[in-house]
């Protein structure tokens, strides 16, 4: 059984870098995968993210249904806390990737990338 296409999403994130406006493409707009398979994301930025400290501020997030967005991977290739391994980021300058092993049902969701130095997301409170 494959999983919904909205495993992968989203073309185009504009964000504001510190010198100046990044665009960032996604691909593919939508990826079915079955349990147990690979599946990968490419990010590619209009130019390069490398900040002027020599660290690269790009991040992907999980979008998952009916959730908040969560940080699964942050300076390309670091994970947050209690990300599994499955998930592995790579990359340089303008070109990133988003890999994820052995796909579970529990993957589904909507993945972005994002750029800024501030990469931790805000906290939603919900009543």
């Amino acid at each position: 059984m494959r999983f919904p296409s909205q495993l992968l999403g989203l073309l185009m994130l504009w964000v504001i870098g510190s010198s100046g406006e990044a665009v960032l493409t996604q691909s593919p707009l939508t990826l079915s995968v079955s349990p147990g398979e690979s599946a990968s994301i490419s990010c590619r930025a209009s130019q390069s993210l490398v900040h002027s400290n020599g660290n690269t501020y790009l991040h992907w997030y999980l979008q998952k249904p009916g959730q908040s967005p969560q940080g699964l991977i942050y300076r390309v290739s670091n994970h947050y806390t209690g990300v599994p391994d499955r998930f592995s980021g790579s990359g340089s300058e303008t070109d990133f990737t988003l890999r994820i092993s052995r796909v579970e049902a529990n993957d589904v969701g909507v993945y972005y990338c994002g750029q800024g130095t501030i990469q931790n997301l805000p906290t939603v409170v919900h009543p």
